[in-house]
């Protein structure tokens, strides 16, 4: 039995790591076909149509016995799930990752943590108390993050990695380094702000998906619902900003496999884990294996995309880093007092119980005799 519950608490760490490396997959595929000049709204579209597709008969089949009655309510957060989760997240995403670098783009995720837990705070689902060191390290973690991601958007610092313009540029960014010093802080700075407002949406999404996960605790069926809901937003926002039908259509294996694989696997089995993770856990710990993506990222983007790393990224990631573990330390060590307490409680009550016994029995042995 021991052996089974230890099984069963590794089993979230186990599917966040799996969960980090598909991702990290994706972005790196992302950003190939970004490069080769593929819309961002289609991208999303294609990616949430295959997710939907992928999931639906799996969540009818798998869930049908237990899925709980589909309400207005539930619906509305499923639909505002796709908004902060599915197709604004993805839309600024992409845009950050295009105009920087998956890398970078990944190091923003960093943050999600931080701003999970932040955003958990009104919603009571995280405290802070600052007379222990677990709440002041939690405050000090979330500044020094914050403080990190300021490091990453304002400082580029020099690049790190030196390779050839052939191989270092995909077609689209070789065009972009003729132009002019300005423009090219212009796209970065764009690049940093859609990244930023990404962050906070991804963020926001783990607090909507620990509600929906108490309410609907199906993840197959709730992620198929959330990606019908995020591909039709995404539709109607590409058909509102061009109506050029020509953009829809895919050109070669690459952005048939990318649409294929971030379809089933990074919308689809990914973020059921996640829904999964988040109701095993909570949003703050399915949120701080964020960190893991921009390094298994950086195993694919660096060698094989030629991305350049440059210092700010770096420097800026590890402040990151380091903010996000002072706080996940401050966050267990509120939980080991916590469980502490509980514990001291339960013996204490063993302890009553165990005199009021003892009465007892003194009175049933006395009352014979007084009789």
């Amino acid at each position: 039995m021991a052996e089974l519950k230890s099984c069963a608490e590794w089993k979230p760490f186990i599917a966040m790591i799996a969960i980090d490396f598909l991702f990290a997959v994706v972005n790196i595929l992302l950003k190939k076909v970004l490069d080769e000049g593929m819309n961002h709204l289609v991208l999303i579209t294609f990616r949430l149509s295959i997710s939907t597709i992928f999931l639906a008969p799996i969540g009818y089949f798998w869930e049908r016995n237990s899925r709980p009655k589909l309400t207005p309510r539930i619906l509305c957060y499923l639909f505002c799930s796709a908004i902060v989760g599915a197709s604004l997240t993805q839309y600024f995403f992409l845009l950050g990752i295009q105009y920087t670098s998956a890398t970078f783009a990944c190091a923003f995720v960093n943050m999600v943590p931080v701003l999970t837990f932040i955003m958990a705070l009104p919603f009571r689902i995280e405290t802070v108390n600052l007379k222990s060191n677990g709440g002041r390290a939690k405050i000090l973690g979330s500044v020094i993050c914050v403080g990190g991601a300021l490091l990453l958007t304002l400082y580029k610092g020099m690049p790190l990695f030196k390779h050839p313009r052939s191989q270092a540029l995909a077609p689209t960014m070789a065009n972009a380094i003729k132009l002019s010093s300005s423009r090219r802080a212009e796209r970065w700075t764009i690049g940093c702000l859609a990244l930023i407002v990404g962050t906070m949406l991804w963020s926001s999404w783990f607090i909507i998906q620990s509600h929906v996960g108490k309410r609907y605790p199906c993840q197959y069926s709730s992620t198929a619902i959330m990606s019908f809901f995020g591909a039709i937003q995404s539709a109607l926002l590409s058909l509102s900003t061009s109506r050029d039908l020509s953009i829809w259509v895919l050109r070669g294996k690459v952005e048939i496999i990318t649409v294929l694989y971030s379809g089933m696997i990074g919308s689809g089995l990914c973020y059921v884990g996640m829904a999964w993770c988040v109701k095993k856990r909570g949003p703050v710990f399915t949120a701080a294996f964020s960190p893991l993506v921009q390094i298994m990222a950086a195993m694919f983007d660096i060698p094989i995309l030629h991305e350049q790393l440059n210092l700010g990224s770096l420097l800026g990631s590890i402040v990151v880093i380091i903010g996000l573990y002072i706080l996940l330390w401050g966050k267990n060590k509120e939980v080991q007092n916590y469980a502490s307490k509980i514990a001291q409680e339960a013996k204490e009550i063993r302890e009553q119980e165990t005199q009021l016994q003892v009465i007892t029995v003194s009175c049933d042995l006395s009352c014979p005799e007084a009789k």
